[in-house]
């Protein structure tokens, strides 16, 4: 009989157990926008957060962004419950500026964020890039080990940083932006997004990982964060802190690959055999998304 009991417990919870996703924002703190103040979009996202009870998100932050008018917005982000984390100091290519100041920019934003009392010891590359030589980037991860740092990896990548910056010209250009259109078209991408690299991940590790998941402190998330995480939570899906998704095993299994610019995800499946072609789903592309927000007519004369 205890058997039998022990058994369908494991049952019940294979089948109340849901896929699982922590939040995090780049580029923080990012100036005014075309929609939003700075302190308007801080103030709009912390809402949306706290109106869905999430907890903890986490913000990487670039730290040459930081000046006397938004660095109380990186505080307000932490009083709020949610972390800090390195950007770097200049968000710069490692290719442009070299390994060597590549690594003292790292160091940079880490001694600006260490002052601040508040940061968690992770580190997100710029655009995702780990550099393109195997010397290179050993370096850098060589660099990190010695300051404490570990990857803060994503798992689902997208566009919607490009996304924002359409909107951005839209507007330069005095067209008007029909917002609801807007907003389908960005949940869609996202949870798109989230598919694509959720079946990658089942198929190279036989298992929904705890996810992270890449957004950009932007207008766009501003607007559609709430709607964002309803849509998630009407799915299924969990939302947890991104100390909980580092957690993951994952964070420990680091591909001897050149390929992570799609994420740890991507990364892994790489380096099991599976194709680049095969990890970029096909709104992770300029040229789509323009087609797609013509197609669905989203800006306006």
């Amino acid at each position: 009989m205890r058997l039998l009991i022990t058994v369908l417990l494991f049952l019940i919870g294979i089948s109340g157990s849901c896929q699982q996703i922590a939040l995090t924002f780049d580029d923080a703190p990012l100036g005014d926008g075309p929609v939003f103040s700075g302190n308007e979009r801080t103030t709009r996202i912390i809402h949306a957060l706290k109106l869905n009870n999430v907890d903890q998100a986490a913000f990487f932050v670039v730290t040459g962004f930081i000046d006397s008018t938004n660095i109380e917005r990186l505080n307000r982000y932490k009083s709020a419950g949610h972390v800090l984390a390195n950007h770097s100091h200049t968000h710069s290519w490692i290719r442009s500026i070299g390994t060597a100041n590549y690594i003292n920019d790292i160091a940079k934003a880490d001694f600006v964020l260490k002052a601040s009392g508040q940061s968690m010891p992770w580190y997100r590359y710029p655009f995702l890039d780990e550099g393109r030589t195997k010397s290179s980037r050993d370096s850098i991860r060589a660099a990190l080990k010695s300051l404490n740092l570990t990857n803060g990896y994503v798992t689902v990548d997208n566009y919607d940083w490009y996304l924002n910056g359409a909107m951005r010209r839209a507007l330069d250009q005095k067209k008007k932006v029909n917002f609801e259109r807007m907003k389908n078209v960005y949940l869609d991408h996202i949870w798109q997004s989230i598919q694509f690299y959720d079946s990658i991940g089942k198929q190279v590790l036989n298992r929904s990982p705890k996810h992270v998941l890449l957004l950009h402190e932007n207008d766009l998330a501003a607007l559609y964060l709430d709607d964002l995480i309803k849509l998630l939570h009407s799915k299924g899906w969990k939302i947890i802190s991104p100390v909980e998704a580092y957690a993951d095993p994952i964070a420990e299994e680091i591909p001897d690959v050149l390929f992570n610019g799609q994420g740890r995800i991507g990364a892994i499946a790489f380096a099991k055999g599976i194709k680049p072609a095969d990890l970029v789903q096909e709104s992770e592309d300029e040229a789509y998304l323009d087609r797609l927000l013509e197609l669905k007519k989203v800006f306006q004369r």
